[in-house]
């Protein structure tokens, strides 16, 4: 039996995965912002006979300050967590700024995986096998980071917005892992492939039409389970890893550079500096 955290756990790769993990006898714990959602969520497990099994967290991770009240909480409730899955993210065709003053896709996207995945690092070197799963794009297409624009205020672009992140949970990966004996957990990015989930978000016109057409050339979101599961009971043994629909990446190129990581690590250190200064 294992602890498994998963965000955006109640729609899509996140609310499969969680209900298999309760299903095989798992303590799961779903966060996510709707509570009409949790209680569907906590109603399924109790039917299921897992109600003391399944923790429904509401929290809108977009914002630091529920990020840092999620983490205090799980490490309040819970010794250990053996995994920690990330699938929250939010697609806007429309830039908007969080009340916290950070660009939405930025914050939900990579800062809660990054405060999240750091935040739990003690929960975590407990467990016998820890392993962070950052369900992204590892190291697909250009790097396309905006070093001196992160959030995007000129020339927003939804589709670059969320490519943009993937590159960045690439580097978060890179670094992560270079953080050595401190964290135990043993970091993946994940790329299943092109799913039929909601593709939870705000869309123009031209977007929605494009995301159906999408859908209906994906594949089922159950078949995404088996390989998450595989990589939860059998953590790789290397630091960090990356696979994109089943196939192991060569961590090489500008996606994975050790420079730019820290680079990003720095900037990411100092936004939460500022953050915390202005609250």
């Amino acid at each position: 039996m294992k602890t498994i955290v998963v965000t955006g756990g109640t729609s899509g790769i996140g609310q499969a995965l969680a209900h298999t993990c309760l299903g095989r006898g798992d303590h799961v714990v779903v966060i996510a912002p709707d509570p009409a959602k949790g209680r569907k969520f906590l109603d399924t497990a109790h039917r299921a006979g897992a109600a003391d099994r399944a923790v429904f967290i509401e929290a809108d991770l977009s914002l630091v300050s529920e990020n840092r009240r999620v983490i205090a909480e799980i490490e309040d409730r819970f010794a250990v967590v053996d995994a920690l899955v990330l699938c929250a993210r939010y697609f806007r065709s429309r830039r908007t700024v969080t009340s916290e003053g950070i660009e939405h896709n930025l914050a939900l996207y990579y800062l809660s995986r990054y405060l999240l995945g750091h935040g739990l690092a003690d929960v975590m070197n407990k467990a016998g096998k820890p392993v962070v799963v950052n369900i992204a794009g590892p190291g697909v297409g250009t790097p396309g980071i905006h070093w001196d624009d992160l959030g995007l205020e000129r020339g927003y672009d939804g589709w670059t917005a969320m490519a943009q992140g993937g590159r960045l949970n690439d580097l978060l990966g890179v670094s992560f892992a270079e953080a050595g004996s401190t964290r135990r957990a043993r970091y993946v990015l994940l790329f299943p492939g092109g799913t039929r989930t909601g593709f939870a978000g705000e869309f123009d016109a031209a977007t929605a039409a494009h995301i159906e057409q999408m859908k209906r050339a994906a594949q089922p979101v159950e078949c995404t389970v088996p390989p998450i599961l595989d990589i939860i009971d059998a953590p790789p043994r290397e630091p960090l890893s990356a696979f994109v629909e089943g196939a192991p990446l060569r961590l090489l190129g500008p996606a994975f550079d050790k420079d730019a990581a820290a680079r990003l690590d720095g900037i990411t250190r100092q936004l939460l500096r500022d953050q915390a200064s202005a609250s």
